[in-house]
């Protein structure tokens, strides 16, 4: 099929990322990535107390049995604060998650479009879109893993006796080798 002007890329040839309404450019794609940051990292830290109490009742369900009670709890043994622990490392874990999910994301739809053609891509459209949804994640995941294994170790252990604070409890599961820090939940996730 010849390349029409919509879809043609400067070289006359067609091209997913000039198939759609805006051209699928670098700075497209770093405007996805920042609505990743914003979309993921802000809603994730702003539900940081429903975090740690869900966190607490998988890891103590005989302690901390209902959302509620266990909000209670927290707050009764460690005072209102201990519910935005692991704020930070949710904040950047989460953002950088949505950075890759939301910019690769459409930087995958296009690329595998692109392999398949013109008739193909829009014959295979929901398999090329799921595709790259698929491809984004696993880089999102990535990402998101070492903030999220921080998150988890700051939200969940008993008070003094882990580090709070971002860069402390990023050594601390460093030194200990047994945590898998900084990859090992990446399959879980």
């Amino acid at each position: 099929m010849l390349a029409t002007s919509a879809s043609a890329s400067p070289s006359g040839k067609w091209d997913a990322r000039y198939a759609g309404e805006h051209v699928h450019d670098t700075n497209y794609y770093l405007t996805c990535c920042g609505g990743g940051v914003l979309s993921c990292g802000l809603t994730h830290l702003a539900v940081t107390p429903l975090d740690v109490a869900k966190c607490n009742m998988q890891v103590d369900p005989v302690k901390y049995k209902g959302l509620g009670g266990t909000i209670k709890k927290i707050m009764a043994e460690e005072g209102s604060a201990a519910l935005f622990k692991g704020w930070l490392p949710t904040l950047i874990g989460y953002s950088a998650q949505g950075c890759f999910k939301f910019g690769l994301y459409e930087f995958f739809k296009d690329f595998y479009a692109n392999l398949a053609g013109e008739e193909n891509a829009t014959k295979y459209r929901g398999y090329i879109w799921l595709a790259g949804s698929a491809s984004a994640e696993v880089f999102a995941d990535v990402a998101l893993c070492p903030m999220e294994m921080v998150k988890v170790k700051v939200q969940t252990s008993v008070p003094g006796t882990f580090p709070t604070e971002l860069f402390a409890a990023i050594g601390a599961m460093q030194a200990d080798k047994a945590s898998g820090f900084p990859f090992r939940s990446v399959v879980p996730l």
